[in-house]
């Protein structure tokens, strides 16, 4: 009976030395988490007004092309600027068009789409009713 006892002490004492030797039972989980787009909705609303969302899109009155409808006075801005040297037809490519845009929209910040948006557009009065077209998507 003494010899019982003691495989049951001995078999308690390991257990608790497994428990507190094994590996901790709490995991760790890794979530793909998305980027943070500060100007989406506003891309999006720009896309929808300029274009309804055509990255081949070409304007002959303004000699304006691609999803935002970049003329060629503010490529040559953006190129004097950034050092780059994109052509016009460059911007058919939504990725450098974008890129433009968003040159421009981060200069003023995420938080002002009125101010971006009227800007975007041009000056003076003219633009209050782009950034009126342009809030109804966003």
């Amino acid at each position: 009976m003494e010899t019982f006892k003691k495989i049951i002490l001995i078999k308690v004492l390991l257990s608790f030395t497994l428990v507190l030797l094994a590996p901790s039972r709490e995991t760790l989980t890794i979530a793909d988490s998305q980027p943070v787009e500060p100007f989406r909705k506003l891309i999006n609303a720009i896309g929808n007004v300029e274009t309804n969302f055509d990255t081949l899109a070409y304007n002959p009155v303004e000699n304006a092309v691609g999803f935002f409808q970049i003329r060629p006075v503010r490529l040559n801005d953006y190129n004097k600027r950034t050092g780059n040297h994109y052509k016009l037809e460059d911007l058919y490519d939504y990725r450098v068009s974008e890129k433009v845009f968003l040159y421009y929209a981060s200069e003023i910040g995420p938080y002002d789409f009125e101010k971006i948006s009227r800007r975007w557009n041009g000056s003076g009065p003219m633009t209050s009713g782009y950034w009126k077209r342009v809030k109804m998507f966003i």
